[in-house]
């Protein structure tokens, strides 16, 4: 598969909806685009118009990954489900994982276990990681170990939908700790993989968190090393 990130976020919104809200689901065009572009559950936040989003499930569709629901039942206009779980034979559990890494990026065992807590429930991580691995063995890999980056204690998964240049942008991190200055490094990612500004930015503030919680870490410890005596 080379879906765009818009068939990505769309795809991964009705997934979530149909597992979150059964009520509200299928849904209308409107909901639909709220869904790609509300600022919670979302990485990155992108604020998709109606046309963008029509545009990206029409495409899903053709490619048999959505379905178009005409009005019924006292409906008065047309509705869009999605059909990931039919065209790629996956059972509730994996569809919710598919669906929060699709709507928030690479992730760790313990925030996916976290983040699919309304869609599904997972006894513990092994339970987790048994159906990320069925999902990477498959002749066509769905999902993907990364390489744990600097500062990073636990290894993160990322889906497979975007095709290679998804898997290319998986090494990002990687590059942007690179030796060199950050003006050397953009323009490489950006040629590489296409990754733009925003996505740049993202990063370095997820950087700053880090150090952020390092140094809080210090100033705890410091603390208790006071409260002790040390």
């Amino acid at each position: 598969m080379d879906l765009s990130a818009a068939e990505i976020r769309v795809l991964g919104s009705l997934v979530e909806k149909q597992l979150t809200t059964p009520q509200q689901y299928p849904l209308t065009l409107n909901a639909l685009t709220l869904a790609a572009s509300q600022s919670s559950n979302r990485d990155p936040v992108v604020a998709y118009d109606e046309p963008e989003v029509e545009a990206a499930v029409t495409s899903v569709k053709t490619k048999g990954l959505a379905r178009f629901v005409h009005p019924s039942h006292g409906r008065s206009a047309l509705r869009y489900a999605h059909a990931l779980d039919e065209a790629l034979g996956l059972a509730p559990p994996q569809l919710a994982l598919l669906a929060v890494l699709m709507l928030r990026g690479p992730q760790t065992l313990g925030e996916l276990r976290t983040r699919t807590e309304r869609m599904v429930g997972f006894s513990d991580l092994r339970e987790v990681q048994a159906e990320l691995d069925a999902l990477a063995d498959r002749a066509e890999p769905l999902t993907v170990r990364l390489p744990r980056g600097p500062g990073q204690k636990e290894d993160r998964y990322g889906q497979l939908l975007g095709g290679p240049v998804l898997r290319a942008r998986h090494g990002e991190e990687s590059r942007a700790t690179a030796p060199g200055t950050d003006e050397d490094r953009a323009p490489v990612m950006r040629r590489e993989t296409g990754v733009g500004p925003d996505e740049v930015t993202a990063l370095r503030t997820e950087l700053g968190e880090l150090r952020d919680e390092v140094e809080a870490l210090r100033r705890a410890l410091d603390d208790l090393r006071g409260q002790l005596g040390a």
